[in-house]
């Protein structure tokens, strides 16, 4: 054998081998190549999601505020009955004393006679019961 065809073997062999290579890099950069565009989907939905999420979050937001707003004009209500409330509680009492002081024949007169009812108090009444106490 000469030394010109035992090189150019060698040549052959390592073109060969150098052939094998690239048919395994170019199989894995295709894979390479279809995860990335798995990837981009990916990251496309998810960029979906956290967009709905934010307009979700605002939503909610928006109604936590409404809520709020409700909830401060039932409370305030609230509040004023509360008032009218314990006015005429006060106001009963002091009645019931007044009763309690005069004796004993002017309530079986009070009883043969029954006391008009009181209507329904309105927050406008709130100030004459004030004034009664």
């Amino acid at each position: 054998m000469s030394f010109t065809l035992v090189v150019e073997l060698a040549l052959t062999g390592l073109l060969a081998a150098t052939l094998g290579y690239c048919v395994v890099l170019e199989r894995k950069l295709s894979q390479l190549r279809s995860g990335q565009d798995g990837l981009k989907d990916t990251i496309a939905e998810l960029n979906a999601a956290v967009t709905g999420a934010g307009a979700a979050m605002r939503a909610l937001k928006s109604a936590a505020s409404e809520t709020a707003a409700q909830m401060d004009e039932k409370l305030s209500r609230s509040r004023g009955l509360v008032d009218e409330l314990s006015v005429l509680c006060a106001s009963g009492e002091r009645i019931a004393q007044r009763i309690e002081r005069n004796g004993a024949p002017q309530q079986t007169a009070a009883r043969s006679t029954p006391a008009p009812r009181p209507a329904p108090a309105r927050a406008g009444n709130l100030e004459a019961l004030r004034a009664v106490r």
